[in-house]
């Protein structure tokens, strides 16, 4: 067993024992030191300082959920080990809680509240989940993305400037959230192909910041279409761009080949429809199916 908060990289390109920082080190050791902190006992670790480890530190695994997580699901996520015994006795934790109240002259009755091992690790790590969860969402940055030809959202990317990992805004709404370590300035860059990016430098404090951006287009070729993530509707800009596309005598062409598909597609429609009525006058009535 350990009494610490783990986090990424869990393993190293050489395979040996070693600390590697993976390009969010800063903020998972913020999240990890928020944890131990809030937590019991476990910042005060006598194995591991401040209660905190990098996985690769301690000793390398490959293949874990905490490096795949934050490799291919931009999730940011810890390991945490809670208890020193890996196989506790029931009431292991009422015990520890009660020598820990009468050594630091406690009242012996607050330990009796936990009588049971689970409750026991409950009561220990409650305001570190609370704490943890109210940071994921109170720190870092968040925002939307918006094309500046036509207002339209963008699933464009955000990075940091110095940090080798980028997050992609949702496809629907473009927003985003980037976790990020408070008490440091950044550079924070919009990208998404077909625009111009652009970069603004923060300061980022306790609370969360919101950042938007509003990405100009590139010089487009004439002819061309709107570019695929900005959906502007059926807009005057539309219907030029489009018109543009088919100049001069191709556009009549077009027109006249048009009719004439229409005028083909209605005659079998109609032949279509006579064939049928004239069968079914040589058909009984077919029996419904309720399935």
């Amino acid at each position: 067993g350990a009494l610490v908060a783990n986090y990424p990289w869990d393993g190293t390109e050489n395979k040996q024992k070693n600390y590697y920082a993976c390009p969010d080190d800063e903020t998972f050791r913020f999240m990890a030191s928020l944890y131990s902190r809030s937590h019991y006992n476990m910042s005060l670790s006598k194995e591991f300082r401040g209660g905190i480890t990098n996985g690769a530190f301690w000793y390398p695994v490959y293949g874990g959920m905490q490096d795949w997580n934050y490799i291919h699901g931009s999730c940011f996520e810890l390991t945490l080990e809670i208890s020193d015994n890996k196989w506790p006795a029931a009431n292991e934790g009422a015990k520890q809680m009660q020598e820990e109240a009468i050594l630091h002259s406690f009242s012996p009755a607050l330990t009796w509240v936990v009588n049971v091992q689970l409750p026991t690790l409950w009561e220990f790590n409650k305001m570190s989940m609370l704490n943890l969860v109210a940071s994921l969402v109170k720190t870092g940055i968040h925002g939307r993305i918006f094309s500046s030809d036509c207002g339209g959202p963008l699933p464009a990317s955000i990075a940091i400037k110095g940090i080798n990992y980028s997050i992609k805004a949702s496809q629907t709404f473009a927003d985003y959230h980037r976790l990020l370590a408070p008490g440091e300035r950044y550079e924070v860059i919009a990208t998404m192909p077909g625009y111009k990016s652009k970069r603004t430098s923060i300061t980022l404090g306790d609370e969360t910041m919101t950042v938007d951006f509003v990405l100009d287009p590139e010089n487009a070729l004439k002819g061309s279409l709107l570019r695929h993530g900005c959906d502007c509707g059926s807009d005057n800009k539309s219907r030029r761009t489009f018109i543009e596309f088919l100049p001069g005598p191709y556009l009549e062409v077009s027109a006249i080949l048009i009719l004439i598909l229409a005028f083909l597609c209605f005659v079998l429609k109609r032949r279509a429809i006579y064939n049928h009525l004239k069968q079914r006058q040589f058909v009984g009535p077919k029996r419904s199916v309720v399935v």
